[in-house]
């Protein structure tokens, strides 16, 4: 059991709130003049990514998720699902599209990731948020063009096309935040 104390931002902890696993996106420690301190919250759901916001009372207490975080490697795509072997057990498990999202895209054969399993069911797909992936096209840059920031489009492996300043050249490697999809550095 998780006290109000202990319901912070982060992924560092999953809480259950109505028999629906949650992560805390943020928490806000509110006291107001002769009230009692509450925490509000917005929360997402691990399985839908939906949002909601909710209040933590004081006396409140929520139950910490059993979530199961194991290390698998990322096999192939069989029609509308991805292949993955866990990686100390070598079974294989089916992750449907829908639970892998806009983190698919950037899915190596080979890729080692994390899977969360909720009571038997995975829920999500973890990658590292900073990875290093080769320029495979990269159109040239025009001359005269940097005068502002201005970024081109090229393609990464894996076929995602993405922006990137215009000194990026085919054949470099770049290091990109999986989270937003962007351009962060030459690695």
């Amino acid at each position: 059991m998780l006290s109000f104390n202990d319901i912070r931002k982060g992924k560092g902890k999953i809480i259950v709130l109505d028999g629906e696993p949650y992560i805390v996106v943020s928490a806000e420690f509110l006291r107001k003049q002769q009230r009692r301190p509450v925490v509000n919250t917005i929360l997402k759901h691990v399985k839908t990514d939906q949002t909601r916001e909710h209040t933590f009372q004081q006396s409140d207490k929520v139950i910490e998720a059993d979530i199961d975080r194991s290390p698998h490697q990322y096999l192939y795509m069989q029609g509308a699902s991805y292949v993955f072997m866990n990686t100390q057990t070598y079974e294989q498990i089916e992750l449907p599209a829908d639970i892998a999202q806009d983190l698919a895209r950037f899915l190596l054969e080979g890729e080692e990731v994390q899977i969360m399993v909720f009571e038997g069911n995975p829920v999500s797909l973890d990658m590292p948020i900073k990875i290093d992936r080769k320029v495979i096209d990269a159109p040239p840059g025009v001359r005269g063009d940097t005068s502002s920031n201005v970024t081109k489009e090229i393609i990464i492996e894996g076929n995602v096309h993405m922006r990137a300043p215009l000194f990026i050249k085919e054949g470099d490697v770049i290091r990109v935040d999986t989270r937003t999809g962007e351009y962060l550095e030459r690695a």
